[in-house]
């Protein structure tokens, strides 16, 4: 996970404290609730210049902060291999 991401997520999680974001940290635990979700979609959308696909805009994606990586991850890769 890039420093960008784990940056930009951090605010997002009220109740993460000092504690180290890690692919495994569960993200509803830390305070990730919908309507963050969508303001964090838009923030990482923004900061890394991609649209994540809806299909992937789903309880399962938002679940840890690796799966969320996982599909940010798989749309810059897209965008690279379009601009190829």
């Amino acid at each position: 996970m890039e420093t960008r991401f784990i940056e930009l997520l951090t605010p997002f999680l009220k109740f993460l404290g000092d504690a180290p974001l890690t692919p495994d940290t569960l993200l509803r635990e830390l305070g990730l609730d919908s309507m963050q979700a969508i303001e964090l979609l838009f923030a990482l959308e923004d900061a890394f210049g991609v649209t994540l696909p809806d299909d992937d805009m789903n309880d399962a994606t938002f679940a840890t902060a690796g799966s969320l990586w996982s599909v940010l991850r798989a749309a810059l890769d897209a965008q690279q291999v379009q601009a190829a």
